[in-house]
Order: C-alpha cells, then sequence, then structure tokens
C-alpha cells in the first residue's frame, strides 16, 4: 500500500530509463499558451476596435505587440533556462501570463491592451525553451539521445492548438465577449502553476541560481543590445515606410555593437564563436525563418486573396484552410518518430516548390477542389518542417544553451513571419487581388527554392540522428 502511494505522489522518483510522463502535460500547456494567444486574437480584432474606438491600424498592434515581445522575450528567456533551470522560469512565466491576461480583461482603452499583449508575448517566452531543456534532462537521464515521440508531441499539439485557436476564440467571444479571449488566460496560467509546482523537477544546471553572480551571468548589456538590434529591425519591417529609414540604421549600429560586446565579454549572452563555429544550427535557423515566410504568406496572403480575390466569404475561406493544418498534424504524426532530418526536410522542400509554383495558377475562377487541393499540398511543408527543424536544433545545439538555442530559432522564425506579413503588405498594396497573389507565390518559390539549397548543402543533417 506504501508503495502504490509512493507511485501516485507527485514527489516520487520517476522511473530509471524511461522518460517520466508527469512532465508531458505542463510542458505541452506551456508551449501552446503562445500560439493559442498568437491565433485567437484573429477573430477579436473587429470587436475590439468597435468596442474601444480603435482604428485597424490600432488594433494591429495587438498582433505586432505580441510578435514583437516572442521574437525578442524567447532566445532571452531560454538562456534564463539554461542558467537557472526550466522550473523557476516556467512557474515565472506561468504568473506573468495570469498577469497579462487580467491586464487585458479589464483593460479601459487600446494601450493598455497592446501592454497586455507584451505581458502575454513574454510569459509565453518560457514555455517552448522549457519544454526542450526538460527533453534533454531527461534524455541525459535515461540515455535515450532522440526522444523522438516527445519532440513530435510537442510539434503536433501547437499545430493543433493552431487550428483550434481561431475556433476557440470565436466560440469565447460569443459566450463573453472579446475579453473573454483575455480572460482565459487567467485559468491556463493557473493550471500551469499547478501543473508546474507539481511535477517539474527542482533540479537546476550546476552553479546556478547563486544572485552574487547574476548579473555576470546573465550578461545585462548584450541583452541589451539584443533587444535594441530587434526591436528596430521589427518595428522597420512590420511598417516598411520610407520615412523610418533611421530605424534600420540603429538596428546595424547596435548589431555592431553586439558582436563587439558579445566577442568580449566573459560570459556572453549570444556565443558568437559557439554559434559562429556551428554552421548546422546555423543553417536550421536560416531554414526556419524561409518556412516562416512560405508558411506565414500562405496563412495571410492566401486567405486575403480567397475572400477577395476569389469572393469567398470569411466562413468558406476559412473551412478551405482547414485541410492545411489537418494535413500538417497528420505528417507530423506518421513521420515524428522516424529520425530522419535530412528525408523530411527535402519532401518539405519539394512540397514548398511545388505549392508556390500551384499558385502561379490560382485565378478567380479557380475551382474549390483546386483551391482545397493546394491547402492539403501546404500541410505537408507544415507538418514536415516544423518537426525536423525542432529536432535539429535539438540534436545540434550545445546542451548547456539548448533553452537559448531553441528560444534563437524562435527568433528567426518570428522574423520570417513578420517579414512574410510585410510582403503581404506590398503586393497586396491595391487590393488582394490575383496579380498580388502571383507575386507573392513568386516570393514563396524563392524562399522555398533557398530553403531548398540549404538542405541539400547541408551534409551535417545526414549525422544528426545517428
Amino acid at each position: 500500500m506504501t508503495t502504490a502511494l509512493h507511485r501516485l505522489s507527485p514527489a516520487a522518483d520517476p522511473v530509471p530509463g524511461h522518460f517520466d510522463r508527469r512532465l508531458v502535460a505542463p510542458m505541452v500547456l506551456g508551449a501552446i499558451l503562445n500560439p493559442i494567444n498568437s491565433s485567437m486574437i484573429a477573430v477579436a480584432l473587429v470587436p475590439i476596435g468597435s468596442a474601444l474606438g480603435a482604428e485597424p491600424a490600432q488594433t494591429a498592434w495587438l498582433v505586432s505587440g505580441l510578435y514583437l515581445a516572442t521574437a525578442i522575450g524567447q532566445p532571452v528567456v531560454g538562456r534564463l533556462v539554461d542558467l537557472y533551470g526550466a522550473r523557476r522560469l516556467f512557474l515565472a512565466g506561468a504568473v506573468l501570463v495570469g498577469v497579462g491576461g487580467l491586464v487585458g480583461a479589464l483593460a479601459p482603452s487600446i494601450g493598455v491592451l497592446v501592454l497586455s499583449r507584451v505581458l502575454l508575448g513574454l510569459g509565453t517566452c518560457a514555455g517552448y525553451p522549457a519544454a526542450m531543456t526538460l527533453i534533454r534532462g531527461e534524455a541525459d537521464r535515461t540515455g535515450q539521445e532522440s526522444p523522438a515521440t516527445i519532440l513530435t508531441v510537442l510539434a503536433v499539439s501547437t499545430q493543433t492548438v493552431a487550428v483550434i485557436g481561431p475556433t476557440l476564440g470565436g466560440f469565447l467571444i460569443g459566450v463573453g465577449g472579446w475579453r473573454a479571449t483575455f480572460t482565459v488566460n487567467v485559468p491556463l496560467a493557473l493550471a500551469c502553476l499547478v501543473l508546474g509546482a507539481l511535477y517539474l523537477p527542482r533540479r537546476a544546471p550546476d552553479g546556478a541560481g547563486r544572485p552574487g553572480d547574476a548579473l555576470r551571468a546573465i550578461d545585462p548589456l548584450g541583452i541589451v543590445l539584443f533587444v535594441a538590434t530587434l526591436v528596430t529591425l521589427l518595428v522597420f519591417l512590420t511598417h516598411l515606410r520610407a520615412d523610418l529609414w533611421w530605424l534600420p540604421v540603429l538596428s546595424v549600429a547596435a548589431g555592431a555593437g553586439l558582436t563587439w560586446w558579445e566577442l568580449r565579454a566573459p560570459a556572453p549572452f549570444l556565443d558568437l564563436r559557439l554559434l559562429g563555429g556551428n554552421l548546422p544550427l546555423l543553417a536550421t535557423y536560416a531554414r526556419s525563418l524561409l518556412a516562416a515566410i512560405t508558411s506565414y504568406a500562405l496563412l495571410y496572403g492566401f486567405t486575403q486573396w480567397l475572400e477577395e480575390g476569389r469572393g469567398l466569404s470569411p466562413q468558406i475561406a476559412g473551412l478551405v484552410l482547414l485541410p492545411v493544418f489537418a494535413a500538417g498534424i497528420v505528417v507530423s504524426s506518421i513521420t515524428g518518430r522516424s529520425p530522419r532530418i535530412r528525408g523530411k526536410l527535402l519532401a518539405g522542400a519539394l512540397a514548398q516548390v511545388a505549392l508556390a509554383v500551384l499558385l502561379l495558377f490560382v485565378d478567380a475562377q479557380s475551382a474549390l477542389w483546386f483551391l482545397l487541393a493546394v491547402a492539403v499540398l501546404a500541410g505537408i511543408p507544415q507538418g514536415l518542417n516544423n518537426l525536423a527543424n525542432q529536432n535539429a536544433v535539438y540534436h545540434q545545439a550545445d546542451p548547456a544553451r539548448l533553452g537559448s538555442s531553441a528560444g534563437l530559432m524562435r527568433t528567426f522564425f518570428y522574423l520570417g513571419a513578420i517579414t512574410a506579413s510585410a510582403t503581404n503588405g506590398i503586393v497586396f498594396r491595391d487590393g488582394a487581388g490575383t496579380a498580388g497573389m502571383h507575386e507573392l507565390a513568386l516570393v514563396m518559390l524563392a524562399a522555398s527554392v533557398l530553403f531548398a539549397v540549404l538542405t541539400v548543402a547541408d551534409r551535417s543533417l545526414r549525422r544528426v540522428a545517428a
């Protein structure tokens, strides 16, 4: 009886040689907080604008604010995970998500609502790096170097949330108004706090947590320069106006300062020497950026064209997009157990190229079956590339910096997403017509070809899973 109770206790030691399955729930819940907040807002922008008297240019910051906070915060929080362990940052992030949700639920103005989204973006930064670090720790403990099943669960769960996010947002708005899309973060944060406190291991990296070494360990100047570099670049990419020419100049200057300092810092935030000597990891970051350009160009641009260029209702356009996510989930589930990262990336690259070519032939008279076929094809690289890039980072990164390496991959991914959004604004400057869709397809084709070239040229991928 005592033994049985010990096994059921949250404090019970995990079984030697087996992944601690108690970690799965907090890992998945923490990792989906970001995609669920990214996707729910899509259906809330119009009612928020009506309720608070905000123009579309103002409500657009509800999207940009979270993207900016996430792109900047992921590697910073990831580095803190490396230094102080997953548990502390996971719990701190959950608290910040709860605060952000509460601020949004009570926000009296659009400015406060944008602040809420920034808080949510920063709070949700902890989930993914913490999950990757926990998986690495379990691999070291159990001796299972490639926990493919757990990595697949993580990838599929985030993709699934991208599917149900807008639907959940619409349901919440119908039940409690747009503020419910912010309020829902409070119970989600509480669930993360409870599960994290019960099941996340208390062990931390060697030498972590000494308050006297905190400033030296986290490299505050490096973080400030990194934030300055990214903020100026991302704000420029988000708006792309000639009168903002000074932003990329500041970004280059801050980037030069960051490089100079990080090559001299005793404990750099970004170990540029380590990164410079890890070309496979840099190639994975580049592939993540290129994959995001193609993925988000389709998500934003193809959706707009379906409504304006093809004349479908928003409801029908949403249904046409469902096969993208459904096919992605199926492909990830089927291929997740295979350790062959290069094969997945090659297949994903070919599917991206084929997708871009097909989009060159869509027009206002395209049959619905053809559009659905395009959506199914688009789901193949969604399922293959995201999973393969995630697994590649897991194998390629220095284990002592896995959290920051995983966070930096997400930064490159969001750079691609913001680039795609800016590109959509350029090609659809006169409306989302067929000519603009074809221009966007050419951009997607260029990104896909570069993705394929990087994959073929990267011979290290043959050895990654081995």
